[in-house]
């Protein structure tokens, strides 16, 4: 699950990063999986509560729509927003109104996927390539923009071999986990000759809103 603990990972740096009491929006919270990272900061779930009819929305401090965030300019210090651009039908305008209620200097983390199965459907509508992130980053004004492939076509063919698994019924599945979990466990192995990595899970992004002296 590389591509799950790499998120978690940069969340948690990114938590670890923002000073005490900082105002964070997750932006596309769901079931409020990163509030704990936080527990130093103020922050605010938000999210439409739509995607997943088994998640359980209780914790969500805000039910709003990402397009049209329900926060003054300049509300916060800091913003999230992890596997949820694939799910809103205004990319541009979602990621402008994240910029929007970012204070000068505040920053973002964003994760989008590119090799990704549909999922909760049918509010699934796109995927990203770094081009396009960054394109959508710039279009609202950030700067400072690094965008981080996780992993490369070796632990992008790794996963789907274990995904290939849930397909085999009953007592076929140990069957095909003797011929499939063994090359998905070596695969990774291979990342260093994927330099490129454009074949990938999906990028982890960061971001900047300009400051009062960056303005100037």
């Amino acid at each position: 699950m590389h591509f799950e603990a790499s998120i978690e990972d940069a969340v948690a740096a990114f938590a670890r990063s923002l000073p005490d009491g900082a105002r964070v929006l997750d932006a596309g919270a769901g079931e409020g999986g990163y509030r704990h990272h936080f527990a130093r900061q103020r922050y605010c779930g938000l999210d439409l509560a739509i995607g997943d009819a088994a998640w359980n929305y209780s914790r969500l401090d805000v039910i709003g729509d990402l397009a049209k965030l329900p926060f003054p300019d300049a509300t916060f210090d800091a913003c999230l927003s992890v596997v949820t651009l694939e799910h809103v039908t205004r990319p541009r305008r979602v990621v402008c109104e994240m910029a929007r209620t970012l204070s000068l200097g505040g920053r973002i983390l964003i994760v989008a996927p590119l090799e990704w199965e549909e999922h909760q459907q049918p509010h699934d509508y796109f995927r990203y390539t770094r081009f396009g992130l960054d394109m959508l980053l710039r279009e609202a004004g950030l700067i400072e923009i690094a965008i981080v492939p996780v992993g490369g076509i070796f632990r992008l063919i790794s996963r789907r071999l274990f995904n290939a698994l849930q397909f085999f019924p009953g007592p076929l599945v140990f069957v095909a986990a003797i011929f499939l979990v063994p090359p998905a466990l070596v695969l990774p192995l291979f990342e260093p000759l994927d330099r490129k990595r454009s074949f990938t899970l999906g990028y982890i992004c960061s971001a900047r809103k300009p400051s009062a002296g960056s303005l100037s």
